[in-house]
């Protein structure tokens, strides 16, 4: 692991959040933009905080234009949570391939995030936090959505994937 940066006032270390992860209601506005268009707008998000990770936002299905997301073959497992399927988002001419998971069926522990959908920053426009652009998580796996209040270092680089 690289050295841990010491978190300044206001903000949160990836290294004090807890393994297994841990879920937590959000009542900051999340905001999800792709081709022009505000998809996902929302004050009920929920977070999951898992160390070495930025926080990944689940926005519940009400606040999202559901009608711009299809379904994915794709699956993948999460040992904390379950097993994952995946959203497309087609809108106007643009699409984005598998940007976006959610957990139809997750562990009793996360079941507060049934059909709530995370959406990968990399594959979309814009995601904010109460107006705050975010930065992507590096690495293809991970949506940890980085604001200025969250110091790592990350996983996801190169290097990082035994931490």
């Amino acid at each position: 692991m690289a050295n841990r940066i010491e978190p300044g006032p206001g903000q949160e270390s990836v290294w004090d959040y807890p393994r297994p992860p841990r879920l937590e209601p959000s009542n900051k506005r999340i905001t999800v933009e792709f081709n022009g268009v505000l998809i996902a707008d929302t004050m009920r998000a929920a977070r999951v905080l898992e160390t070495s990770h930025p926080p990944v936002y689940y926005i519940p299905p009400a606040d999202i234009r559901m009608e711009f997301l299809q379904t994915s073959p794709r699956t993948s497992y999460c040992e904390w949570k379950g097993r994952a399927g995946y959203y497309s988002i087609r809108l106007g001419d643009r699409e984005a391939p598998d940007a976006a998971w959610f957990y139809a069926d997750p562990t009793p522990a996360f079941a507060a995030l049934r059909d709530h959908v995370a959406f990968y920053p990399s594959r979309v426009d814009a995601c904010s936090v109460d107006g705050e652009r975010v930065a992507a998580q590096e690495g293809d796996f991970y949506g940890g959505w980085i604001t200025k209040n969250i110091v790592g270092p990350f996983k996801g680089g190169p290097g990082s994937w035994g931490w």
